[in-house]
């Protein structure tokens, strides 16, 4: 069997003309095998990445795999060698004899710290089969719930569990006690923040695992509709969506009477046109009814009164892929994962500059530190750790003093920065931080829906100061580098009061960045403004 991780980092690395060239190989030389296209097994950097299983023999995975490598890979693993110069880090030492020694893939330093519950089946089974994921324990949970438990009940396991942060029991129970004759149920997979790709890579890699958490969360709060609200960008995760919903309708695991069991429910994708404010679910519910995607205040909350004037529950992909587990394995089990306040696990898009960009899922209170310098293999080039940017454009940067910081909501918060979508952007010394603070300013006034004046005006001049501070000029006074640096002075005082008074979760989090780079990195917005 050869599993060939075609996902979209993959393909972009050249994982089609690896798959090809495979092929090819195999039918010059009359051979059969099994290619699987899986998903992204979490090591992007290393893409593209293959898998041979041959029979009787340990399991190993190549790494940077392109199309001129293959005929190469492929004649030694035949002749029952494997040729250590491509392996992915299973091989001890380059004199081991072949195949006695090749460590399981879990000891590679990149997976070793990890705890991986959503990411458990992608790069692994075959997206494109609903029996592969049947085969590994798939809709057990489903089965489960629809068997065995009531409506009441699956809010209340999802309560117990502590899954959080990303929605859970408690406004699940608000929905089903709603006096409504209808509800609906909204996966919100448009992730928009620069640098986040993990709702892309779990959807492309393991669609049926989103799907089993979706029926399950809609039999709790009593949905006969579901909708996933995804970004049109992501063509590969919608195709493999697409064909996993009409293999689960054509089991009998999705549509009508459901197992037998009396529920039936519906799920429709709805593409976004890729605004970020559509991550607002009030937002994202007027973009459903084909209204110009901008939030309203809340209260009523959308438990209460959402799409179409019905309660509405909208969680993420991450929330959805935790629920089959929870209820297949327990309450208990998730919430014995993790810290005291923040349970289970947290799945990361490591990217920037770090040497093993990728997919990351570790338990809640694992440190920063593990993640960057282990997990991630520290800073390439020996240039030293700066800073992280956590949570996307409504994050905050976290410095060296606070490398230790344990990953959890309370302990985040505390610096200034957020769990948010999962992004989290590693920078090293060559860093400007003031030019970080800009790029993700830009992004959130040009993705500011204009409706409240704190963010529409707000974000504007505080981009204005931000594209000011570091304008080189020939000649400057000394009282023209102070205006400037009451600009600074200006520039958190505006943050402040835009985070205080506007409408929605953008706003309200839009100055983060800015906040975070004046608190811990001052003296580089002074060295713009006095040294030039």
């Amino acid at each position: 069997v050869i599993d060939v991780g075609t996902g979209t980092c993959g393909l972009g690395a050249g994982a089609g003309h690896t798959l090809n060239a495979i092929r090819q190989y195999l039918m010059q030389h009359r051979l059969q095998a099994e290619v699987v296209e899986v998903g992204c097994l979490g090591l992007c950097s290393q893409e593209p990445l293959v898998d041979v299983q041959v029979p009787g023999r340990a399991r190993v995975c190549f790494e940077k795999v392109t199309e001129d490598k293959v005929p190469e890979i492929l004649d030694a693993v035949l002749a029952g060698f494997v040729p250590f110069q491509h392996v992915l880090g299973q091989w001890p030492t380059p004199d081991q004899r072949p195949w006695d020694r090749v460590m399981h893939l879990a000891h590679h330093p990149f997976f070793a710290l990890q705890r991986r519950c959503v990411l458990k089946n992608c790069g692994v089974l075959d997206p494109a089969s609903i029996d592969e994921y049947i085969a590994r324990g798939g809709y057990k949970g489903l089965a489960k719930v629809l068997l065995s438990m009531r409506h009441e009940e699956v809010c209340d396991c999802i309560l117990e569990s502590g899954l959080r942060g990303r929605g859970g029991g408690q406004k699940w129970k608000i929905a089903l006690h709603q006096a409504a004759p209808s509800r609906y149920l909204i996966c919100n997979a448009d992730e928009g923040d620069p640098g986040a790709f993990m709702d892309r890579a779990v959807i492309e890699g393991d669609p049926h695992r989103l799907i089993e958490g979706i029926i399950i969360a809609a039999y709790g709060i009593g949905a006969t509709k579901a909708y996933v609200y995804i970004r049109a960008e992501y063509p590969l995760a919608i195709k493999r969506l697409e064909h996993a919903i009409a293999q689960a309708q054509e089991y009998g695991l999705l549509g009508t009477n459901i197992l037998d069991s009396g529920f039936s429910l519906n799920v429709v994708i709805k593409q976004g046109a890729g605004a970020f404010v559509c991550g607002e679910e009030t937002a994202l519910i007027h973009s459903i009814e084909g209204k110009r995607g901008m939030p309203r205040p809340r209260p009523p909350f959308p438990a209460a009164e959402g799409l179409f004037n019905s309660p509405t529950i909208i969680n993420n992909v991450e929330t959805f892929a935790n629920v089959p587990a929870i209820l297949c394995n327990g309450a208990a089990w998730f919430a014995g994962m993790g810290t005291a306040t923040s349970k289970g696990t947290k799945v990361f898009a490591v990217s920037g500059k770090v040497r093993r960009t990728g997919l990351v899922e570790v338990e809640m209170g694992t440190t920063l530190r593990q993640v960057v310098m282990e997990i991630g293999g520290g800073i390439p080039n020996e240039k030293r750790y700066k800073a992280v940017q956590i949570g996307g454009p409504s994050g905050g940067c976290i410095p060296t003093q606070h490398l230790d910081i344990q990953i959890d909501y309370e302990s985040l918060k505390q610096v200034g920065a957020m769990m948010g979508s999962g992004g989290l952007v590693v920078m090293d010394e060559d860093t400007c931080m003031v030019d970080v603070a800009k790029f993700f300013m830009e992004f959130i006034q040009r993705e500011s829906c204009g409706k409240c004046t704190p963010c529409r005006e707000g974000t504007l001049r505080m981009l204005e100061i931000l594209e000011r501070i570091p304008h080189g000029r020939r000649r400057e006074t000394k009282t023209d580098a102070l205006e400037r640096f009451r600009g600074v002075i200006y520039l958190d005082r505006l943050a402040r009061v835009i985070k205080d008074t506007s409408l929605c979760g953008l706003g309200q989090t839009a100055p983060n960045p800015v906040l975070s780079t004046l608190r811990f990195f001052r003296e580089e917005y002074e060295a713009h403004i006095f040294d030039r």
